[in-house]
């Protein structure tokens, strides 16, 4: 006899589904978003849906999930090694039968009145036209594949390039339904002017920003732009992972789901009104801030090469997200032992997550921010709501955020479970991402973005100011700023700034300012901070390399080149 385990999240979420699907009230969608489901939503976003079969092959559809059934009562254990699932594709024989049948030419236009409200999407890829009405329901990324509808799916897989699989090929390849009419296409291609721009409608950045990529845009913070310790908004870093949706505060809802299923919605105005607002002062960094450090440092990373300048401090304002979900049911005081994560999704799909005892602790700050700087948030900072979760990376606080899950697991998405993790100096070729944590809070930084001189008088010296940030992560002080002007042989200590801090912890960066005669500067000046935990900097990227350049840390180094 087997020994009982506890079945994986997936058996428990699928077997509550087909239990599900025997009562009524159904929601009619197909059988293997039953399976789309069960591995890309918690289990409380299941409680209380129920299903039914329906689309092509149904008798195929049925054997499936009576196999899959199967499974379930003898406990076996699914190890599904991708994140993006769809409807079982027809057999060969069949699907060529039902191709030769259904395949014809269609002009562009006729693709074009299948869009997001049609009621039936309809896209195309290279030359090939498919209807995905049948694939939304179990789309793992929710509605966010009707962007492409009436046109093209090519620009957003080259954004989501999870897809770029053979699988996911043959899965669409089992919608197809015709070609486009040779009539509209130039040199046997679709015109590139008739395939929609997904960032076409992205708001316009200040041009001092010193761009990565355009599209997403993602831009950081000039070094000489960091002096204030407020960041002004237009100033702010961008990063973006796909386009900035556009939305609108009047018709923006908020889904709160609990663990039990229970969901309750808010509007902007509930957000702005029903609840106390609180105001914090935060920095947010980018878990690849300094990455080109480390790449010249050690050796190359793999992602966008920041600078210093992937960081910004800003003053937040809004409702305690712990306030929020006390209102919609959750017991915050004593949470059910299957709430351990509060997962959030945003309205380009994005989505990450922290552990609950962040989200709900009086202490921990996590807010559902309306406002950045005392104006409403700009289009790029995640207009009208973002969560801002202060001391972890900036990955954690989601723009534009429209459901906030509280779940048994983490989010599923790509940036919880791959892209912001770290792995040792070694580890450099294909990590195994299911062995490292996904990055919460923040390790110690502090960087150095400007050094100049000040003209003495004929009595004095010249002398050279070096100033700069330092921070560290989950609310921790910096307690000192060292600063060596010969490449760290001596050292001395900067002097702190003081500002009035708004919140139950230090989440602001602390800026720093070191004074020191020009005669006594050598060629290297460098910086380390150390926090409240006495936590310090590494001299080094080499102990600390990972290959996606994340938490680049190490002491800051900067050459002086007197006028």
């Amino acid at each position: 006899m087997l020994p009982k385990t506890k079945p994986s999240r997936f058996i428990r979420s699928f077997r509550a589904a087909l239990l599900n699907a025997r009562s009524g009230n159904l929601h009619h969608v197909s059988p293997t978003a039953l399976i789309y489901r069960a591995i890309n939503t918690p289990i409380g976003s299941r409680s209380g849906r129920h299903y039914t079969f329906h689309g092509k092959s149904n008798s195929l559809k049925l054997v499936a999930t009576i196999g899959l059934a199967a499974s379930v009562v003898l406990g076996t254990a699914w190890q599904c090694s991708s994140t993006v699932f769809a409807e079982a594709p027809q057999d060969q024989g069949t699907r060529d039968q039902s191709q030769s049948m259904e395949s014809r030419n269609i002009r562009l236009a006729e693709v074009r009145q299948h869009g997001e409200h049609s009621g039936t999407p309809w896209v195309t890829s290279g030359t090939s036209v498919y209807d995905i009405t049948d694939w939304i329901a179990g789309h793992p990324g929710g509605n966010v594949i009707l962007r492409a509808a009436g046109g093209s799916i090519e620009p957003y897989w080259r954004i989501f390039k999870i897809h770029h699989k053979q699988d996911v090929y043959d899965i669409l390849e089992a919608y197809r339904i015709g070609e486009i009419d040779p009539q509209d296409l130039v040199e046997g291609k679709v015109p590139e002017d008739t395939i929609d721009d997904p960032f076409v409608n992205d708001p316009m950045r200040d041009p001092r920003l010193l761009s990565h990529t355009d599209k997403p845009r993602n831009a950081e913070t000039p070094a000489s732009e960091l002096s204030t310790y407020v960041t002004p908004n237009q100033l702010f870093y961008v990063r973006n992972h796909l386009w900035v949706p556009q939305l609108d505060e009047n018709s923006y809802t908020l889904v709160v789901e609990l663990s039990d299923g229970e969901e309750k919605t808010y509007t902007m105005d509930d957000l702005k009104t029903k609840f106390k607002q609180f105001k914090i002062t935060s920095t947010l960094q980018c878990s690849g801030n300094r990455r080109k450090h480390m790449s010249d440092g050690a050796r190359p990373t793999n992602g966008l090469q920041w600078e210093q300048g992937a960081i910004g401090n800003a003053e937040w304002t809004g409702p305690r997200l712990r306030d929020v979900l006390a209102d919609a049911g959750m017991p915050i005081d004593n949470p059910p032992e299957d709430a351990k994560h509060a997962q959030f999704v945003g309205a380009e799909s994005y989505g990450a997550s922290i552990p609950l005892s962040k989200a709900i602790d009086p202490c921990g700050d996590v807010l559902l921010a309306c406002s950045m700087n005392g104006q409403d948030l700009p289009p790029d900072h995640g207009f009208p709501v973002r969560v801002i979760v202060p001391g972890h990376v900036a990955a954690r606080s989601v723009k534009w955020v429209n459901r906030v899950i509280i779940s048994d697991e983490e989010s599923t998405s790509q940036w919880q479970r791959s892209d912001y993790k770290c792995f040792g100096p070694n580890d450099d070729k294909k990590p195994d991402w299911s062995r490292a944590p996904a990055i919460q809070e923040t390790p110690v930084q502090s960087a150095i973005t400007m050094i100049r001189e000040l003209s003495g008088s004929s009595d004095c010296e010249p002398k050279v100011v070096i100033e700069g940030y330092a921070i560290s992560g989950g609310g921790r002080s910096i307690v000192r700023v060292d600063v060596s002007t010969d490449d760290g042989k001596t050292w001395d200590q900067a002097e702190l700034e003081r500002h009035a801090v708004s919140g139950s912890k230090d989440w602001s960066w602390k800026k720093w300012r070191y004074v020191a005669p020009k005669g006594s500067i050598g060629s290297m000046v460098v910086v380390k901070a150390v926090d409240e935990a006495y936590n310090c900097q590494p001299e080094t990227y080499g102990p600390i390399y990972n290959v996606r350049g994340n938490l680049a840390s190490a002491w800051h180094r900067v050459p002086f080149e007197p006028r």
